[in-house]
């Protein structure tokens, strides 16, 4: 990654917790914020390069295990930390089975521990980035060298 901030959205319900969030990490990250699973869709679709969605789980229209497991099949490539005041086993295995989650924190959150995951999210991006790039560029020479054995066996044939 070069100089400019990571982005991370921070989606929630609750208008203090997306203000505070804002506040504690505007200066290191560039900040996204939404009020809801909508808001958030749309804030991913006209920002594809957002590398670290951060949700509550528990919001009226739909959890945040909804949200992620409707953001996977779109933007699967974010790293995803979910936040709940009110963990519970089930909650838990659905962030993992359904929203793909990398991290799960409680609510309220320690700024210190959430900057921690961030950054653990960020350096497990950079990971994943590495290696679609890497597998990108297998692809891209195992094509070449078909494409060779193709000229080479014409050559031998005519």
């Amino acid at each position: 990654m070069n100089n400019t901030k990571v982005k991370v959205l921070y989606v929630d319900d609750e208008e203090n917790n997306l203000m505070s969030f804002k506040a504690c990490f505007r200066i290191k990250y560039e900040v996204f914020i939404a009020i809801s699973a909508t808001d958030a869709l749309k804030i991913l679709d006209n920002e594809p390069d957002i590398q670290v969605v951060i949700t509550d789980q528990r919001m009226p229209e739909i959890t945040g295990v909804e949200f992620l497991k409707m953001m996977v099949e779109k933007h699967p490539l974010p790293i995803r930390i979910m936040l709940t005041g009110f963990a519970n086993f089930a909650d838990t295995v659905d962030a993992v089975n359904l929203g793909k989650i990398f991290s799960y924190l409680n609510k309220p959150w320690e700024e210190k521990i959430l900057d921690e995951t961030i950054q653990k999210g960020i350096a497990k991006y950079a990971e994943e980035d590495l290696i679609r790039k890497r597998a990108e560029q297998t692809e891209k020479a195992e094509r070449s060298a078909d494409q060779m054995e193709f000229i080479l066996r014409q050559e031998l044939l005519s």
